[in-house]
């Protein structure tokens, strides 16, 4: 029961790391090409292609924050 639970955590952060790893590419000003590149490697590799992403993955966010809170240092 418990490496159920284990196995179970693991997963759901893996999820959730990959989601927002999504949202993350398709923020980029990269093409579209290589936005559903990069998710298709998500959906079909999540750990391995997260390592991937994570070093070889497109870099910029289209529209950086813009309020006042985020410009404070």
């Amino acid at each position: 029961m418990d490496m159920t639970f284990f196995w179970t955590t693991v997963s759901v952060v893996v999820l959730v790391v990959d989601l927002w790893a999504m949202a993350s590419i398709w923020r980029t000003t990269k093409s579209a090409g290589t936005k559903i590149g990069w998710t298709i490697v998500l959906l079909v590799l999540p750990v391995i292609g997260l390592v991937i992403w994570g070093i070889a993955g497109p870099r910029g966010v289209a529209e950086p924050p813009t309020s006042e809170e985020h410009s404070k240092g």
